[in-house]
């Protein structure tokens, strides 16, 4: 056995999962802060976990999980990164470390700028940062040269105002975190059910008779969603996983909170059926469940029996079965099988389960998204529903699983680079000014335009970019041209290094920290991945008095570029122009500032389902903001769920036909990798080293790979390799010494860390309509490594 694996153990959480915990507190050198704020976590009066979306139980005093143990121990620590520390690193010092060192130095507590003559981050005034922000914006020929990216924990209140000041600064440029990860859910949504979000609510998983798991690995990535399966499961609910890998949660799981599965071997069996299909195979798995579906209905019909599709719901609620129904008779069952990697049989298991069942849930995640075909994928899976009228009754529906725990609150309040025309018009009332309409850029055109040099300057709402953004290379070398980078974060990370003409650090305020304004203590509202929106109030003393939260910052930067014309009333702006001749309808960013009760009275009137917000806020818990598909209301252009007849894609493989036959004439085997989360991880940000749950230990170049694989190319268990992408640009991406770990996983498929292997994903290789980055099909091949490291 290597030093680096150890043996996969038998279930998740369980007496491990509170060891980790308890390891991560008392790291973080505030022990006691720690446990004070893990008892507010999820709890009225107290603050969202900024580990996930996943929606709070009404019950109970914990509610949180290993994983939000760690987040809320990671950005409350008393390690400053303040400018002492930047005084004794310099820039090029600090672009030698790596990311887990940077993250761990601690809470960033000073507002910095970039000095290029002494390659030192220096102190600056926060008046001085808001000043230059303003001028560069103002200096600008157009207000599409700036691109506003926000990440999925911004509150409701910091993004709905980071947009409306993009908006009458005149720009639809929102690049955010959605664009990497979820996109190809709203895409999909969007057109065949009339909205972007999921249809069930956290109550619905207590009355499911089933419930799918596609593409997701929620013990790592959203710990609190295994509660709600095990409790599914005890209950006689089957889960059916589908997953490329063999993940141990989703085969026994143990809760921390149960104190017989705490502290013995007992656990509870979650998925009482677990295929792993190839990468990129899912949408064949469902389009052949459908077609056994259909098969077996043709057969009742015939027969004289009842139908076991719902045909009534089909032809209330439905348009387009038939042209579907022709595209899945024509579809070969050899087409299905190749693509998917699973067996006639097996999806007729997974048939013979979902029928079984009167009320099902569909729940999927990045494992479904982060594909060339994920619009078509997802889908599938909402035809696969509507076959059987599981969209709109209790216990059945779709639940896309959001990652960042305000991600889809972003959304809600306007971060969209392109923006409905009903929302402009609505925005444009609320604030008694004309704003832009045309389409901005999302992550992919931002990158590009910060390439091309054609947009100058990037301001992030937190995140990080540098190491998010797929074709690290690439996404560097964007920042770097940047005339100015402005990064409003809490601790360091690798978007702060890549520096252009100029860059400022902007400290704010964590989840867990008072925010004291002008009218006293303040709180943020999130809204979580089943749209129940509810208050988040910090309960600790901020770490530095110098630290502002990220709606003061946003407010401030807006109040000093778009100046007031006192004589008039108006806001101006060089910038904004082109767009909105100069003017903008006077908006009081101080008074916003000073209270977020204000900020909600302007959403209420600028966002539908927002009626009363400050006094909904009172209720415990927050309030649903409903769901026009739940509700059987559908709000595209048809008003009908939509079944559509996508063909399964002619390869799986992301790779052309010339370096396919170039690969066969060399004899090279030709792989797809995912890249994907270690246990110790939550995006970019990495805890610790190991991935308890997978046997890894103190490593993260690690390539997952079916034993059959490395043996037939001559390789060995621990062997060290080197990975590189095929792509058609002929660039070289390749990422060096990834030391082989024999795994249960498709044969051809490989698995790896994130952002470790971003170097080998394409900036071009994205979903079609969603630009989501395909990480999970990148087409690899993998040689012996020219330069192993001496052992």
């Amino acid at each position: 056995m290597s030093e680096h694996f150890s043996k996969k153990p038998n279930k998740a959480g369980g007496l491990s999962s509170l060891t980790s915990t308890l390891k991560h507190i008392i790291q973080s050198q505030q022990p006691q802060t720690n446990v004070k704020n893990l008892l507010k976590a999820n709890q009225d009066k107290g603050f969202d976990c900024p580990g996930c979306a996943w929606g709070d139980e009404k019950e109970g005093l914990l509610q949180f999980c290993e994983n939000g143990a760690k987040a809320i121990a990671w950005e409350s620590t008393s390690k400053k990164v303040n400018a002492d520390f930047f005084a004794q690193h310099s820039l090029s010092q600090l672009q030698k470390q790596s990311d887990y060192w940077l993250e761990y130095q601690g809470r960033l507590t000073q507002p910095m700028k970039y000095n290029k003559n002494t390659d030192h981050y220096e102190p600056i005034d926060w008046q001085d940062a808001y000043q230059l922000i303003a001028e560069k914006l103002n200096s600008l020929d157009s207000p599409n040269e700036a691109e506003f990216y926000t990440s999925g924990r911004a509150s409701n209140e910091a993004s709905f105002l980071y947009q409306l000041f993009g908006r009458l600064y005149g720009t639809n440029n929102f690049p955010d975190c959605s664009n990497m990860c979820h996109e190809a859910s709203g895409v999909a949504l969007n057109e065949s059910i009339g909205i972007g979000k999921g249809t069930v609510v956290l109550d619905d998983f207590n009355h499911a008779e089933a419930i799918f798991v596609f593409g997701q690995n929620p013990g790592t990535n959203h710990p609190r969603m295994m509660n709600a399966l095990r409790k599914a499961a005890r209950g006689g609910c089957k889960i059916v996983s589908f997953n490329n890998l063999k993940e141990v949660a989703l085969e026994r799981f143990a809760s921390p909170q149960d104190p017989i599965e705490l502290l013995t071997p007992k656990a509870t069996t979650i998925s009482h059926a677990y295929f792993t299909p190839k990468l990129g195979g899912d949408m064949a798995a469902v389009r052949g469940m459908v077609k056994i579906i259909l098969a077996r209905n043709a057969e009742q019909k015939e027969n004289g029996e009842t139908t076991i599709i719902d045909n009534d719901f089909i032809k209330l609620h439905c348009q387009q079965f038939e042209q579907y129904q022709q595209v899945v008779n024509d579809t070969s069952w050899q087409q299905i099988e190749q693509q998917s990697g699973l067996t006639f049989e097996q999806l007729s298991q997974a048939t013979d389960i979902f029928l079984s069942a009167d009320k099902v849930i569909c729940t999927w995640a990045m494992g479904i998204t982060q594909h060339k075909h994920s619009v078509a994928t997802i889908q599938e899976i909402v035809n696969l529903q509507l076959l059987s009228g599981n969209i709109g009754k209790k216990g059945a529906g779709l639940c896309p699983v959001r990652g960042h725990s305000n991600v889809q609150g972003n959304r809600t309040m306007g971060i969209n680079e392109k923006p409905t025309t009903a929302f402009i018009e609505q925005l444009s009332r609320a604030v008694d000014t004309p704003l832009p309409k045309e389409k901005g850029h999302n992550v992919y055109y931002a990158l590009n335009a910060l390439l091309q040099k054609t947009s100058k300057v990037l301001i992030c709402l937190g995140g990080n970019i540098a190491q998010a953004a797929p074709d690290t290379v690439q996404t560097h070398q964007a920042l770097k041209n940047t005339e100015l980078n402005v990064q409003i974060s809490t601790k360091l990370n690798r978007s702060h290094l890549c520096i252009g003409q100029d860059a400022l650090i902007l400290p704010c305020l964590g989840r867990t920290e008072i925010d004291n304004q002008t009218t006293g203590a303040q709180f943020i509202t999130v809204e979580d991945t089943f749209s129940m929106v509810h208050a988040s109030q910090g309960n600790v003393v901020p770490l530095a008095d110098s630290l502002h939260s990220e709606t003061a910052i946003v407010a401030d930067i807006a109040n000093a570029t778009l100046t007031s014309d006192k004589a008039n009333g108006k806001l101006k702006s060089k910038a904004n122009s082109a767009s909105n001749d100069g003017t903008n309808s006077a908006i009081n960013w101080l008074q916003l500032k000073g209270n977020y009760d204000l900020i909600r009275d302007l959403i209420e009137q600028a966002i539908p389902g927002f009626t009363d917000f400050n006094l909904q806020l009172e209720q415990p818990g927050g309030f649903y903001l409903g769901n026009s598909a739940a509700q059987l209301k559908w709000n595209n252009t048809q008003e009908k769920a939509l079944f559509t007849a996508n063909f399964l894609p002619k390869s799986i493989v992301n790779v052309s036909k010339e370096k396919l036959n170039e690969l066969q004439h060399n004899k090279q085997p030709l792989y797809t990798l995912q890249s994907l989360r270690s246990h110790d991880q939550y995006n970019t940000t990495i805890y610790g080293m190991d991935d308890r749950y997978r046997g890894v230990i103190n490593a993260r170049n690690i390539l997952f790979i079916n034993k059959k694989d490395a043996l037939k190319q001559g390789f060995r268990d621990n062997d060290y390799v080197d990975i590189t992408s095929i792509w058609s640009d002929n660039q070289n991406r390749t990422v060096t010494n990834f030391i082989l770990c024999f795994y249960d996983i498709p044969r051809s498929n490989l698995a790896a860390y994130y952002p470790e292997t971003n170097p080998l994903v394409p900036l071009d290789s994205f979903g079609d309509r969603s630009y989501t980055p395909t990480s999970k099909s990148v087409a690899v091949i993998i040689n012996e490594a020219k330069n192993p490291p001496l052992i």
